[in-house]
């Protein structure tokens, strides 16, 4: 069976399968990334970042910052949940440092006989310190802030905080206190869960 193209006319010998067919090839892709498109820009409000944060070196500072920060500014909920050494990073006392021993992504590769001798922790710390300060990347505090002032939630963990005897007041204002039942309830409807 033959059928009307847009202006109305019959094309030549395509039955209305074949019809069909070469009309959503040639316009399905269109179709689908525009309902795409629309449904996560109008979406975006609604949509939800959450990461787990459990390291607390100067290294793995930065992702759960950076990334919950750019969360936010692309209108996300975002928030980020502090475990284990990832609860340094909400001290008010903030000292990150890098360490190099057993660290095979160091820039300069350092051998764990060196990388153990007094000071060369230090000296790594200031090196990746300074080498982000020089590329214009903001400190871990002031990342920190950046997602404070965004409206990132950041939650430490309560069980964490009592094993390695935190108190709240050594933490930082504006943070929340949270088990991980509760963490991971928020995790499991989020579009978008991270462990960094």
């Amino acid at each position: 069976m033959a059928v009307p193209d847009r202006a109305g006319e019959v094309p030549a010998g395509r039955t209305l399968e074949e019809a069909v067919e070469a009309y959503l090839r040639k316009r399905l892709p269109d179709l689908v990334a525009a309902e795409v498109r629309k449904a996560l820009e109008g979406d975006r409000a609604r949509q939800t970042c959450r990461i787990i944060a459990s390291k607390g070196t100067l290294d793995w500072a930065y992702p759960p910052f950076i990334l919950a920060s750019a969360a936010a500014a692309m209108g996300m909920d975002a928030a980020v949940f502090f475990t284990f050494y990832g609860l340094n990073l909400l001290k008010r006392d903030l000292r990150v440092q890098v360490d190099p021993i057993g660290n095979p992504a160091m820039p300069i590769p350092v051998p764990n006989l060196v990388a153990a001798l007094p000071g060369v922790r230090s000296a790594a710390t200031w090196m990746m310190s300074d080498m982000f300060r020089k590329k214009g990347v903001p400190s871990v505090a002031e990342l920190r802030d950046v997602c404070i002032e965004s409206g990132v939630r950041l939650i430490a963990c309560q069980m964490t905080m009592d094993v390695l005897g935190f108190k709240r007041e050594d933490l930082i204002d504006g943070i929340e206190v949270g088990g991980a039942a509760a963490f991971l309830n928020e995790a499991s409807r989020a579009h978008v869960t991270l462990f960094v």
